[in-house]
């Protein structure tokens, strides 16, 4: 009977601690080699088109589809308005020729794929998806 309480008792605690690492919303901002580190305020002119540059480099920025929980989270915690709002100031935006929205990839492990091999890229993923060796600009 002790066995039997002590195992109830384990797994009474670990239970929150899984569904906690079920939901993490955490996200992470990376960039190809040899983008420094950036802040929020970077990533939101970078973001609307108000700068395309960082530390005097091109850079290149992509977002998730639209609908993408990761690209909600972003656009919620960095860009400090939702996707609404966000693809209605780029129809607006490009309307009156002041550019073009950044492309958009289908998942993170394409946004992955596309900054490590795009000199200058940056892009964003949740920060489960971030591996050794990747260049974290920017964590919310």
């Amino acid at each position: 009977m002790h066995a039997y309480l002590k195992s109830a008792l384990t797994l009474a605690l670990c239970v929150p601690l899984l569904a906690a690492q079920a939901v993490d919303d955490s996200l992470a901002v990376i960039a190809h080699p040899g983008v420094p580190k950036v802040d929020a305020t970077t990533l939101q002119r970078l973001y609307t088109g108000r700068a395309i540059e960082v530390a005097g480099s091109p850079v290149n920025v992509v977002n998730l589809t639209s609908g993408n929980p990761v690209r909600e989270r972003f656009l919620t915690q960095v860009l400090k308005t939702d996707n609404e709002r966000y693809i209605a100031y780029w129809t607006v935006r490009r309307h009156v020729g002041k550019g073009v929205p950044p492309r958009e990839l289908r998942s993170t492990a394409e946004v992955i794929e596309f900054v490590q091999s795009t000199p200058g890229a940056v892009g964003y993923v949740g920060s489960a998806d971030i591996k050794p060796g990747m260049n974290v600009v920017f964590k919310p």
